[in-house]
């Protein structure tokens, strides 16, 4: 029988666990196998599974699988950690209180969630902030990616491509795909830049990056897959412009409000405080994936995937030094007392 009947209910009110991870993307996934390989109790509950994946096609730059569809290495994800290792993925449900009773936290959320567990990794990851317009939804995956440096390479010898915003991550994606595509527009609605100056000076001195200032995107139109952008400049000039892709790079934002109900220090954008064991400042609670603070710049599967597993280590660790949990002890054949020969 599949694990994935546990999809649409909760887990069984009032249970117990070692570990209960929050969120079910690379970060989340991760701690879930490596909590099932330190023989912990673990559980993981989202709203979905993928995170971020569900906003892109393919994916190259994951070591060892040259060239992947986005949707397969999810399923993977979650294959190793369910499957493979017996961690159960509950989706369909948000947490909405984590309140510390003793040596547990007792955490409630929607469908009815009500569980117990002695420690807690926080994996959630952002929210990509989107566009709005139409055709937006209809080709996300399809020549509308959020991630320029995830995707840049997917465009290699095409011929145009576009970056939305004015920050660091749009004007690094223009750079990027400047050396993938014969010609990159970036679009901006303002004049003025809020990515550093070394940047901004590095994709002026691209001869084929060019500049859409004081403009807006209107619409995004393709047929199986994106073909062209329409513009829209303040002075009510309209213009389409063909393209092979557009890259989103307006920022994300974490569930700051969110965090610090649960009592969660963050930084000024809202991301978790870290240390580089991915402790947060509650006991027992970790955190790992975009939600941290941690690479804050650079946001990769394999750097989510790395945390998750530091993160369940960590747990690991904050449970046997405080005997919350034993450590497995493994008795030599023919040995007794304690490995005394009688």
């Amino acid at each position: 029988m599949s694990l994935r009947l546990s999809t649409f209910k909760a887990p069984p009110k009032g249970e117990h666990y070692d570990l209960l991870i929050v969120g079910a993307g690379p970060a989340g996934l991760s701690a879930a196998l490596y909590a099932a390989r330190l023989l912990l109790k673990a559980i993981v509950v989202s709203m979905d599974v993928g995170g971020q994946l569900n906003l892109t096609n393919e994916v190259d730059d994951y070591p060892g699988l040259l060239r992947i569809s986005a949707s397969e290495l999810v399923a993977r994800f979650r294959d190793h950690a369910e499957k493979l290792f017996g961690v159960p993925v509950y989706t369909n449900i948000t947490v909405q209180n984590m309140i510390r009773e003793g040596d547990e936290y007792h955490i409630t959320g929607t469908r009815g969630l009500d569980v117990y567990s002695k420690a807690v990794i926080i994996a959630v990851g952002t929210a990509r902030r989107k566009l709005e317009v139409p055709g937006e939804k209809e080709f996300t995956g399809k020549g509308v990616s959020y991630c320029s440096i995830c995707d840049a390479p997917l465009y290699k010898g095409k011929d145009a491509a576009a970056v939305v915003g004015g920050g660091d991550s749009a004007m690094e994606g223009a750079i990027i795909l400047s050396g993938y595509v014969k010609k990159v527009y970036l679009i901006h609605r303002r004049s003025e830049f809020r990515a550093k100056p070394f940047y901004v000076e590095e994709a002026r001195s691209k001869p084929n990056i060019e500049f859409i200032l004081n403009s807006v995107v209107k619409e995004i139109k393709g047929d199986k897959v994106v073909r062209s952008v329409v513009v829209e400049s303040k002075d009510g000039a309209v213009r389409e412009i063909s393209v092979d892709g557009i890259f989103v790079e307006i920022g994300s934002e974490p569930p700051k409000k969110w965090f610090q109900s649960l009592g969660l220090e963050t930084d000024d954008l809202g991301y978790i405080k870290t240390d580089e064991w991915m402790r947060t400042n509650l006991p027992g609670v970790f955190a790992a994936g975009d939600a941290i603070s941690m690479w804050r710049g650079f946001r990769q599967i394999i750097n989510a995937a790395a945390s998750g597993a530091i993160a369940a280590y960590s747990a690991y660790t904050y449970l046997t030094e405080r005997g919350l949990i034993r450590r497995p002890v493994v008795k030599a054949e023919g040995a007794v007392n304690g490995g005394k020969q009688g």
